[in-house]
């Protein structure tokens, strides 16, 4: 299955710095091009990769010291225990959609083709973008708009959208666009029709709350020395990766010990994060 070359694969092997025998874990596998290099570096060493995504398995690369493991990240620690894997050496997490996800008209993630409303990372999941569209309440769904999509115009939006499914059901990528292109400019419309495709795409996989508990299960497995790499592609990922790198927590407020001291268990190894 064809999936496009990692973004910043030289940057996150150099970051993860990897031992030759130590155990890494890459909780985005998707094509595995990341897998494949932090496997290139290991003599002895093992890789746990994650991906929620069944279409992934096509890609398990089946070498000694690999295990691809059919399940979202958030269930990491969990998972790694019961292989005996208390502590690890460096994890790698590139957010967000694949491009091959992005590409695949029949999962509904893309503005670009007309496809079902899906966007289902998991594909067993009971909860999909039609349902998210046609069944939340006008409210409930302006939330999502203004939550995910940090979108201002989040209740017109969701009014419009309230107003098109009355007549009928939405079903499609298209007839959902074609309900609110109108709610933007132009020249603003592309970026204004992702921003509301990733706020359904981000309420129907719950990507906020599995970051979170898969970031503070990082914090806590990452032996001392341990790399956490994590590429981030929208704000609200942005924020919580900053917030705990930088302050220790995915709140953003400072802690201090006893003597004013920063309590935090990350350290940045760059000055700047790169997102």
């Amino acid at each position: 299955m064809a999936y496009h070359n990692p973004v910043l694969l030289n940057e996150c092997i150099q970051g993860l710095k990897i031992k030759p025998e130590g155990i890494y874990v890459d909780v985005t596998f998707g094509g595995g091009g990341h897998s494949k290099s932090i496997l290139s570096n290991l003599n002895g060493g093992k890789l746990f990769a994650f991906d929620q995504d069944d279409s992934a398995n096509t890609n398990d690369l089946n070498q000694p010291g690999f295990k691809l493991v059919n399940a979202n990240f958030r269930h990491l620690k969990n998972f790694l225990k019961m292989e005996g894997v208390i502590k690890i050496d460096g994890l790698l997490a590139d957010l967000g959609v694949s491009s091959h996800q992005f590409d695949v008209s029949e999962r509904g993630f893309s503005t670009r083709f007309d496809g079902p409303l899906d966007m289902r990372m998991n594909m067993n999941s009971n909860l999909s973008a039609k349902d998210v569209i046609n069944d939340y309440s006008e409210e409930d769904l302006a939330n999502v708009l203004f939550k995910y999509g940090e979108l201002r115009n989040s209740r017109r939006i969701a009014n419009k959208i309230a107003i098109a499914r009355q007549i009928s059901r939405i079903n499609t990528t298209t007839e959902l666009t074609d309900a609110i292109h109108d709610l933007s400019p132009e020249k603003f419309r592309n970026q204004f029709l992702a921003r509301v495709f990733q706020a359904i795409r981000i309420e129907v996989n719950d990507e906020i709350t599995a970051l979170k508990e898969m970031l503070l299960s990082a914090e806590e497995l990452l032996n001392i020395e341990g790399r956490l790499v994590v590429l981030s592609y929208h704000s609200l990922e942005d924020r919580l990766v900053k917030n705990l790198m930088k302050k220790g927590n995915l709140e953003g407020k400072m802690e201090q010990d006893f003597f004013g001291n920063s309590i935090k268990k990350l350290k940045e190894i760059n000055s700047k994060v790169i997102v």
